[in-house]
């Protein structure tokens, strides 16, 4: 079963159990995703529909900080609830060791040697991550490691 079908069967599970908040979040995704598929009339894959997640991720991510800073509880305890459901659809994230391992695999294969081949880097990483960590995980990472020491 791909991506966007566990996504689909969870909002018709959600529905059954009366489950509102998730309805309403996977509905958000749901909708996004169709809209990116109208606009490019294309059927999107397990890794653009992670892309999707991850963008939704973010946003619910501001709206927390939003949130906190105007000392909205009810809003940040909804923004932190959607932020778990969403996360249910992305595989498990890379611990720091395991990104640090792939970023450096790459710095060899790619034969970086400083900080202006961080582009070069970024591009050889990112499909060996695809939604197991995010990009500002991993520019921070590239980063570290491109810089001069």
């Amino acid at each position: 079963m791909n991506l966007k079908e566990q996504i689909n069967e969870a909002v018709k599970n959600a529905l059954k159990a009366g489950d509102e908040m998730r309805k309403k979040t996977l509905r958000m995704v749901q909708a996004g995703i169709k809209q990116v598929e109208v606009d490019k009339r294309i059927e999107l894959d397990d890794e653009a529909v992670m892309a999707i997640l991850q963008r939704e991720i973010k946003l619910r991510k501001e709206a927390l900080d939003e949130a906190v800073g105007a000392k909205r509880e009810d809003l940040a305890a909804d923004a932190r609830i959607e932020i778990d459901i969403l996360k249910e659809f992305l595989p498990k994230s890379l611990s720091a060791e395991e990104l640090r391992s792939i970023v450096m695999g790459v710095i060899a294969e790619t034969g970086a040697a400083g900080i202006v081949d961080m582009g070069k880097v970024m591009k050889g990483v990112m499909p060996k991550v695809a939604g197991k960590a995010t990009g500002d995980e991993i520019s921070s990472m590239v980063k570290s490691l491109l810089a001069p020491q």
